[in-house]
């Protein structure tokens, strides 16, 4: 017998009331609390605590050993620095690049490593791999294979003909050379992440436009490319929370270097930490999240949006 939950088909969707009584009955039901509470738990633990201490620490100037409320001051002082804007330009042409390549390359991986090629399984691998070593190790093997004298890469390029630039030295260079390692090492993630999505579209589409003669090219624009839009959503928002946030891999390669020119907030604040300005440090955490969030809640927000209309 049907209930108000499983309808047969050509039935009356469910009235206000019937909709009220089954929220009641969720909300009395304690049985599913049980599986809130140790995600609840380790929320709290894991963020809403630390994010309540940053916010506190902020406001004041602290040591290990001492606590002294000074107000706003901090967040003046770390707006007064002079390479914070250098950071605020960097963290954003660092974000947007990283992003953007990702999302592009990774469809086109994607796209291929769906295709009928041989050795199709290997090569999902291959480039998934990078996503799982250490980004440090990343970022000091790039360091030495970007060497402007001895490194692999200016090396190999000598060898036809063609002059390297000094990759991590050279101003023009430093923070694409390291967004470039970035995209390398993360666009792994990005393809796999299309490639769930692609492989979920029903073949039935494909098979209709093969009857009408479809391109290849008309498949990819009008079917896989609007398709994978729940995917492309969420490889967006993954890269560029990681692009905003960057720091070990630009630490690892550059250290901010030369002078200022491939820092990002985030070395930003570590160099105030290091010299001993923890509240500083603290302000600077506190602004860095709220940059992050107040791009990507409203980008979020939009891009789901425009998926649900349609």
């Amino acid at each position: 017998m049907a209930t108000t939950l499983e309808r047969p088909a050509g039935t009356a969707p469910p009235t206000a009331r019937e909709r009220a009584s089954q929220r009641a009955k969720r909300r009395n039901s304690q049985y599913p609390m049980w599986f809130y509470i140790p995600a609840a738990v380790l929320f709290m633990v894991l963020f809403i605590v630390p994010t309540i201490a940053s916010f506190y620490f902020s406001l004041t100037r602290w040591t290990l050993f001492d606590v002294e409320f000074i107000g706003f001051d901090n967040f003046l002082q770390f707006f007064d620095e002079p390479m914070l804007i250098q950071g605020f330009t960097n963290t954003f042409i660092y974000g947007f690049v990283t992003s953007g390549l990702k999302v592009v390359l990774g469809l086109l991986l994607a796209v291929l490593l769906t295709g009928q090629i041989i050795g199709r399984t290997f090569l999902r691998s291959v480039i998934f791999f990078p996503v799982l070593v250490s980004t440090i190790g990343v970022g000091i093997t790039f360091r030495v294979l970007m060497d402007p004298f001895d490194g692999l890469i200016n090396t190999a390029l000598a060898s036809v003909g063609i002059e390297g630039p000094a990759w991590l030295t050279d101003p023009a260079w430093a923070l694409l050379s390291v967004a470039f390692v970035d995209v390398w090492k993360g666009v792994g993630l990005a393809a796999l992440i299309y490639i769930a999505g692609i492989v979920a579209i029903p073949q039935e589409y494909f098979e209709a436009a093969k009857v009408d003669g479809a391109s290849a090219w008309n498949n990819f624009w009008h079917i896989t490319l609007p398709l994978v839009r729940p995917a492309t959503v969420t490889v967006i928002i993954l890269s560029l929370i990681g692009g905003l946030r960057s720091f070990d891999l630009i630490w690892a390669m550059t250290r901010g270097g030369p002078g200022f020119t491939s820092d990002v907030i985030a070395s930003v604040i570590f160099k105030q930490y290091q010299a001993g300005f923890y509240g500083l440090s603290s302000a600077g955490n506190v602004v860095l999240f709220l940059i992050v969030t107040a791009i990507i809640v409203p980008l979020f927000w939009a891009l789901n949006r425009k998926q649900v209309d349609q």
